[in-house]
């Protein structure tokens, strides 16, 4: 008797089929598509200040993560992937290398993924472990696992990416004297450690990603603990830069205050801005929409509060979530309008002045529209923004990372950008 093959069973079967013919006729193409990394293809010559990088809140905290053996953890949730995965943004699942194919056929950079991480560390089992506390403490119903295995997983990346920089930022409750030295040094981080000495106190620019990639200082590290400064070189973040409050203070619309350990918004003294978009108590289904419209409405908030100034880094939950095409279009409307003035930083074009940009199409979207940004963003060196090749396939990453984390499918029409779904 014949058996029929499922739906899904011939999905995969047809993928494992077009990847082998890909790796059989086209591998110059392929392998050329893959040398180009995040930095290769999108940050070239520019200070780091003048980016904005994705941060993924409580990046640890893993709801696939097994427990400790044993224990039953009771606590929240904030990512659904690996610290290794946010990284890449690679998925191991047959179905979805699809959607890595068609980055590679179109010229486009399937590792365009997290470069900020929040951690939140404490002594626990005399060890250093990312963990969500209790009243103040870490518990084996709240712990996730020992700190060196992510960093360890950080050293890997960045020892795979010579072009690659990412910023750790601790929530810190280490006592143990040189703990985190100690960790990081074993981790195999240290050698990649941008100096405190080396960082602008007074809102001056960075180096350049290029500097920081040829001195290898390409782990940015700052941490919650006033005292590490002095006892082991770690910097204080809020001394170094502003932020928004974080949970639901930092999700109500129309308003974007400062974190009581900031500096206001507006200030010129830091030269970073990290802007929270996350609520008090993380549901994944709710980032479906907290990560779409009401996210680039908050950006435009927070921008005019910071006196028309990009946040740097922009820390969610959840990050591949959302009801149309997320926190990646977000971020790519966002840097095209600093680096270059255009809508996205697809639409940059090398050696023209700033605002001359490309039409490049992208999907209407059926979703609230989004405000605009108002007021001056400073010109930049347009040939190095030009190189941005981050361009979302917007249609297949919502049929696929939709059916993948649960989130609504949106349907598209394929339209040139219209005026109410630009960062102007």
């Amino acid at each position: 008797m014949s058996q029929q093959l499922s739906p899904m069973l011939l999905f995969n079967v047809l993928n494992h089929h077009i990847i082998l013919i890909f790796l059989l006729f086209f591998p110059p193409f392929f392998n050329a598509s893959l040398a180009c990394s995040n930095a290769n293809c999108q940050i070239s010559g520019l200070p780091f200040n003048k980016y904005t990088w994705l941060v993924t809140h409580n990046a640890f905290s893993n709801v696939n993560a097994p427990p400790l053996p044993g224990v039953q953890r009771i606590t929240f949730y904030n990512q659904e992937d690996t610290v290794t995965n946010q990284l890449r943004v690679t998925f191991e699942q047959s179905e979805y290398l699809l959607f890595l194919i068609y980055y590679m056929v179109n010229g486009l950079d399937p590792y365009n993924g997290v470069r900020g991480l929040m951690l939140d560390m404490y002594d626990f089992q005399d060890d250093i472990w990312l963990c969500h506390s209790f009243q103040g403490q870490c518990y084996n119903i709240t712990a996730f696992g020992t700190a060196i295995d992510t960093l360890r997983e950080v050293e890997a990346f960045l020892s795979s990416n010579p072009s690659e920089i990412v910023t750790i930022i601790i929530e810190d409750y280490v006592h143990a004297p040189k703990g985190l030295t100690r960790l990081f040094a074993n981790a195999g981080l240290d050698k990649y450690w941008y100096p405190m000495s080396k960082m602008p106190r007074k809102g001056e620019d960075w180096p350049t990603v290029n500097d920081m990639v040829q001195q290898n200082h390409r782990l940015v590290v700052f941490t919650s603990d006033a005292s590490k400064e002095e006892s082991e070189g770690i910097a204080y973040q809020w001394r170094y830069m502003l932020e928004n409050e974080s949970g639901d203070p930092g999700v109500k619309e129309g308003s974007c205050p400062n974190r009581k350990e900031s500096k206001k918004l507006n200030s010129k003294s830091s030269s970073l801005f990290l802007m929270n978009y996350f609520p008090t108590y993380p549901v994944e289904d709710e980032a479906c929409k907290e990560n779409s419209a009401p996210l680039a409405e908050m950006v435009g908030t927070c921008y005019k509060v910071a006196g028309n100034v990009m946040p740097n880094f922009v820390a969610v939950n959840f990050y591949l979530r959302s009801d149309g095409p997320g926190v990646f279009d977000i971020l790519d409307r966002m840097n095209g309008r600093t680096l270059c003035g255009c809508n996205t930083v697809t639409a940059c074009q090398p050696g023209s002045p700033f605002g001359v940009c490309k039409n490049i199409p992208a999907p209407s979207i059926a979703t609230p529209t989004t405000p605009s940004f108002t007021g001056p963003v400073e010109k930049s060196n347009v040939e190095a923004a030009g190189r941005f090749k981050g361009e979302l396939s917007y249609l297949l990453q919502r049929r696929f990372l939709s059916s993948l984390y649960r989130c609504p499918i949106i349907t598209f029409r394929l339209a040139p950008l219209q005026a109410d779904h630009e960062f102007a």
